[in-house]
Parts: C-alpha cells; sequence; structure tokens
C-alpha cells in the first residue's frame, strides 16, 4: 500500500509537470503555433481537473473550487479535437463559428457560484460531464485520425494516435469512477502523473516539438512519396551511398529539389534521418563484402571505405548498432 505522503507526492509531481508542460508550449515558437496553442490547453485543463481530485482527496473544498477542477475538461476536450485538425492541416484557419465548441466552458465559468454540490447533483458535474463531454471529443477526435491517416505522415499519426490512447484511458478511469468511488479516486492523478512524463519523454527525446519542422513545406504526402522513391532509386543504381563525403546538398542537386525536401521526405518515408538512412545502405554494402570471398584478406579498414565509410570507427559504431556484434564477429561468423 502507497502511504499518504508517498500519494501525494507522486500526484503533486505529476500536476508541477503539467504545468511546466503547458506553459512550455504555449511559449514555444518552433513549428504551428496553434498546434502547440491547442495542446498546451489539452494539458492544462486536465491538470486543474487532476489538481482538484487530488486538493479534494486531502481537503474539503468550496464549492466553486470544485467547478473550477471540472471546467478543466471544457476546455480540454475540444482542444484535443482541435489539436488534432491542426497537425494534419498545416494552414487551417478557424471561424468564429468553430470556436463556439468553446462555449460551454465559458457559459460554466459564469454559472459556477449558481452550480449546486450535493448528492446526487454533484455526482451529475463531477462525472456526467467529464464522462460524456469528453467521450464526445475523443469520438470525433478518433475519427479525425481515422480520415487523416493516409494523407499524413506517420509520425503524426503515431504521436496523434498515441496522444488519443492517454487521453482514452484517463475517460476510462473517470468510467471506472463511477461504478467505485472510493478505490480507484485518487489512483486517477497518480496515473495522469506517469502518462505527462511518459509524454514529456517523448517530446523531449524523440522531439516531437518537431513535428510541424516542415510547416512551410508545399509537399503533400503523395508528392513526398514520389520523391523518396527517386532518392531510394538514386541510391540503388548510383550507389551515391558510396560516396564519404556525401551530403543533402549533394542529392538535391541530382534531383533538382531543395536540400530541405530532401531531409523532409526521408524523416517521414523512412523515419529516419538522413545519415542513419546512409549508413543503412552503407551497411548492407558492408555485410556483402565481409562475405566476399575476394575480401577474405581485406582489413576491416579497406570494407569500411569500399562501404562509403569515412573512417573505421564510425563503420564500428553503425554496424554494431545495426547487427549487434562487429565487423570482425560478423566476418568470423
Amino acid at each position: 500500500m502507497l502511504t499518504t505522503g508517498l500519494i501525494l507526492i507522486l500526484a503533486s509531481l505529476g500536476l508541477a509537470q503539467g504545468l511546466f508542460l503547458s506553459f512550455y508550449l504555449l511559449r514555444l515558437k518552433n513549428g504551428n503555433n496553434k498546434s502547440n496553442i491547442f495542446l498546451a490547453l489539452f494539458i492544462l485543463g486536465l491538470t486543474i481537473r487532476v489538481g482538484k481530485s487530488v486538493l479534494n482527496y486531502y481537503m474539503s473544498l468550496e464549492n466553486w473550487q470544485n467547478n473550477i477542477g471540472i471546467s478543466g475538461i471544457l476546455f480540454a476536450a475540444p482542444s484535443l479535437w482541435f489539436y488534432g485538425i491542426t497537425l494534419f492541416e498545416k494552414s487551417k484557419s478557424f471561424s468564429i463559428k468553430e470556436y463556439l465548441h468553446f462555449v460551454p466552458f465559458i457559459s460554466f465559468l459564469f454559472l459556477i457560484p449558481l452550480v449546486p454540490r450535493n448528492g446526487n447533483f454533484e455526482s451529475f458535474w463531477n462525472y456526467g460531464i467529464v464522462v460524456f463531454y469528453l467521450l464526445l471529443y475523443l469520438i470525433l477526435s478518433w475519427s479525425n485520425l481515422y480520415r487523416n491517416r493516409l494523407k499524413i505522415p506517420k509520425n503524426v499519426v503515431h504521436w496523434y494516435r498515441n496522444i488519443l490512447i492517454g487521453a482514452t484511458l484517463i475517460w476510462l478511469h473517470y468510467v471506472v469512477n463511477l461504478f467505485d468511488f472510493t478505490m480507484y479516486y485518487i489512483r486517477g492523478p497518480i496515473f495522469y502523473s506517469f502518462l505527462i512524463y511518459v509524454f514529456s519523454y517523448l517530446f523531449l527525446s524523440h522531439h516531437k516539438f518537431n513535428l510541424q519542422k516542415y510547416n512551410s513545406s508545399n509537399l503533400n504526402k503523395k508528392l513526398s512519396k514520389m520523391l523518396f522513391l527517386e532518392v531510394k532509386e538514386l541510391f540503388e543504381t548510383e550507389h551515391i551511398f558510396l560516396d564519404n563525403n556525401l551530403t543533402l546538398n549533394m542529392i538535391s542537386k541530382k534531383l533538382k529539389i531543395k536540400a530541405r525536401e530532401v531531409s523532409q521526405v526521408i524523416n517521414e518515408n523512412a523515419q529516419q534521418n538522413f545519415y542513419d538512412f546512409v549508413n543503412q545502405y552503407r551497411i548492407e554494402k558492408a555485410e556483402v563484402l565481409l562475405k566476399d570471398s575476394k575480401y577474405a584478406n581485406e582489413k576491416i579498414a579497406t570494407i569500411a571505405y569500399d562501404s562509403g565509410f569515412g573512417n573505421v570507427t564510425s563503420f564500428n559504431t553503425a554496424f554494431k548498432k545495426k547487427n549487434g556484434v562487429t565487423p570482425s564477429a560478423y566476418k568470423k561468423g
């Protein structure tokens, strides 16, 4: 059993991280500003709602304090849906009519002093709104993802899908609360703490803030795929990867496209950066040479250079990363 103090610490850490992430996104200038804002509002709304649960577990809150906590879901839910739209449609602009989705939140704020807090009515506000309102926007968001899954880069699809999975699990927690309030009430904030740190890890270690790094690009998914096939053909027919001084600019000149677009099509279609993509071809070439009888007496350095690597150290590192063994061990085996 977790002690009361440890539960408070775990829950508080998640809330603090959620607030940090929200304000960081609001101040972030890179990428799609609209996406950053809607993601920040989604996380902030959940943090406010979960924060209410933590405080209410340890102390008796006033009516207006509980209602402010509940209001978090009223702007978090539509923000989740708007976030998906701005991810999928880079230049999307919203009309005043579309922003009416936030009217329930604004209306609720004005009604906070009037909302009663007793018995079944309290349960309705605490869980009825959360369960049904969040469910509505989860359905809209999953539907939006399904409709656009073939039109957008895989990394964007996977990222938004992970966000939706996390939001759906939080929704399921509130559903469970309807059946067993006492047992599961405080587990929600603890789960949220875990979830928000997972999101933070993905943001910082995998640069998810750069999902829109090609926001100004005119390449759609179809054109991106066509250009990627041209890049692959260049590698497979001209073996351009054998040049250890190969750069994005060299490829862009051959294909008569921008170096930035070369990087984009590789990122979007191979899920790799430029150097990992090039090294993949070089390692495949090295694997062939290591098994070639003509190279049986050649040094590893010779195979490295003949595969396109500029030095033995980078060759050994890249080769072991892919195959789990050094080139020498691979040659012997």
